[in-house]
């Protein structure tokens, strides 16, 4: 392991904050502690430890806060996971294996036809895994052996379990779903669908973009305003017409507001624009090189 890049720092701040790394062959998933103790595998990948060649090599900038790292990725060892369109279907088959040996048990991975909106799948039989062509940003079920996965590249991923039913879900998160409320939506169809208690269930929000890099335009704090009564309090202003948003800090508080316990939601630390050696990062590197791969975090029963 780069001491650079995983310092004994770095692994004491991820153990209080309720994560953890999991290695092999070259491939790292960053797991939350205390929803596997719930009863619910799951993990965030990264971008290391696959097959993929996007075609770059790439120098990416300095961190803003926290660090120095500009790590250099090599092509032909990228962990892409979803993106039909923009990789090969033999190297995303490939690296989804890989990703998924990491698990204790053989899962049937789910996923959706994400478009940033705020329908939810409901996945109620095992013949309904696999990519579906259904249009939807979160997914919740309580299939055994049924892992379900949503694909992101700078958007919030928000997984959840309930260890008292036995339910679970995955969220995306970008802006639009944010100020749609979809995790607030995922959190009252776990109480529709299978009876959760909110006050039971346990959150983690994985890596996202959050930092002085992720500025957003006005549109974007339309949305908010015109949906939140306080949505101005994540957003500080850095010229007329344009902020930084915190879409992490957005998610923990509709958690909260549908009832979570804040001491069951916990927020890993890395933003996937500052640390673009370990995060695909839509935002960075589909301008400079028309592309990005994609993430995937995902939850199931243990």
């Amino acid at each position: 392991m780069d001491s650079d890049r995983w310092s004994a720092a770095d692994e004491e701040t991820l153990a209080e904050l309720g994560f953890y790394w999991r290695e092999r062959d070259g491939v790292r998933v960053l797991v939350c502690g205390p929803l596997e103790n719930a009863g619910f595998a799951n993990g965030f990948s990264t971008r290391l430890g696959g097959v993929s060649s996007l075609e770059q090599a790439i120098v990416y900038p300095p961190a803003t806060a926290g660090g120095s790292d500009s790590g250099q990725v090599d092509s032909g060892t990228e962990l892409n996971l979803a993106g039909f369109n923009e990789d090969t279907r033999e190297n995303i088959y490939e690296n989804r294996r890989r990703f998924l040996s990491l698990f204790p048990r053989e899962y049937r991975l789910a996923t959706a036809w994400q478009v940033h909106g705020d329908n939810i799948r409901v996945v109620r039989e095992h013949g309904e895994t696999g990519d579906s062509d259904e249009r939807a940003d979160a997914l919740v079920s309580n299939l055994d052996e049924v892992l379900l996965g949503v694909k992101t590249a700078d958007c919030v991923p928000i997984l959840i379990g309930d260890p008292e039913t036995g339910a679970f879900a995955a969220v995306h998160a970008g802006w639009r779903g944010t100020a749609q409320s979809i995790v607030k939506k995922a959190v009252a169809r776990l109480v529709e669908e299978f009876g959760s208690d909110p006050s039971d269930l346990v959150c983690a929000v994985g890596p996202a973009a959050g930092c002085d890099l992720y500025e957003v335009g006005q549109d974007v704090i339309d949305a908010f305003n015109e949906n939140f009564s306080t949505g101005g309090k994540y957003f500080t202003e850095t010229r007329p017409g344009h902020a930084l948003v915190d879409l992490k800090a957005a998610n923990r508080d509709q958690l909260v507001d549908s009832g979570i316990q804040l001491k069951n939601v916990y927020i890993a630390p890395y933003c996937t624009m500052e640390r673009a050696d370990l995060f695909f990062s839509y935002r960075i590197e589909k301008k400079k090189f028309g592309r990005t791969g994609r993430l995937m975090s995902v939850i199931s029963k243990l």
